[in-house]
C-alpha cells in the first residue's frame, strides 16, 4: 500500500515535535543543574545573524500546524509568540501537536495535486503542490529548526546525542 499524505505529515510532525520538547527538557536541566537560569538558553543563537532558540521552537511549530492546515484545505491560525521560557515552548509545541493530531487522515489525503499557494512577506507568491509542498518545503523546514534547535543547546554544552533528535525507533 502507498504512503498518503498524512502517514508522511502528521505522525512525522508529531514525532518530530515530541522529540524537540524532549530535547529542550534536557537543555532545561542542563541549565538548573549547572545553576544558571534556563531562560538564557531560550534566547541564546547559534550565531550572532541567526534566530535565538525560541524562534526556532515558534516556527518548527507552525510549520508543521500550518502545513497540515493548508494540506486539508483549512486556513491556518496564527498564534502569537509570546514564550519566554521553556514552560512555554512546552506548551506551543503541545498545542502544536493536538492541533495535528486533530487532522483525520481523510481530510489531508488525497492533497497531493491540490494547489497550495504562500503569500510571502514581500508580496511574492510560493505555489506548490500538496506533495511538493510537503516534501520540499514543510519537511525540509520543521527538519531545519529542529536541528538549530539542538545545535544551539548542544553548542551551550547540553549533553545530546543523535537518538535524542531523533527519538528511539518506533
Amino acid at each position: 500500500m502507498p504512503l498518503s499524505m498524512h502517514q508522511a505529515s502528521a505522525p512525522v510532525f508529531i514525532r518530530t515535535l515530541s522529540n524537540l520538547k524532549h530535547v529542550l527538557q534536557l537543555g532545561e536541566a542542563h541549565a538548573t543543574a549547572r545553576g544558571f537560569d534556563p531562560t538564557l538558553l531560550v534566547q541564546a543563537r547559534l550565531t550572532p545573524d541567526m534566530l535565538p532558540l525560541v524562534r526556532q521552537v515558534q516556527i518548527a511549530c507552525d510549520m508543521a500546524m500550518r502545513g497540515c492546515a493548508r494540506l486539508a484545505s483549512i486556513e491556518p491560525e496564527s498564534v502569537a509568540d509570546e514564550e519566554v521560557d521553556f514552560a512555554g515552548l512546552y506548551a506551543r509545541i503541545d498545542l502544536a501537536c493536538a492541533n495535528i493530531g486533530a487532522y483525520a487522515a481523510d481530510q489531508v489525503d488525497g492533497s497531493e495535486a491540490r494547489e497550495i499557494v504562500l503569500k510571502m512577506r514581500n508580496d511574492d507568491e510560493l505555489r506548490f503542490s500538496g506533495r511538493d509542498y510537503l516534501l520540499n518545503y514543510v519537511v525540509p523546514n520543521l527538519f531545519f529548526h529542529c536541528t538549530i534547535t539542538y545545535a544551539i543547546l548542544r553548542q551551550s554544552g547540553v549533553a545530546l546525542g543523535k537518538l535524542d533528535f531523533m527519538g528511539k525507533p518506533a
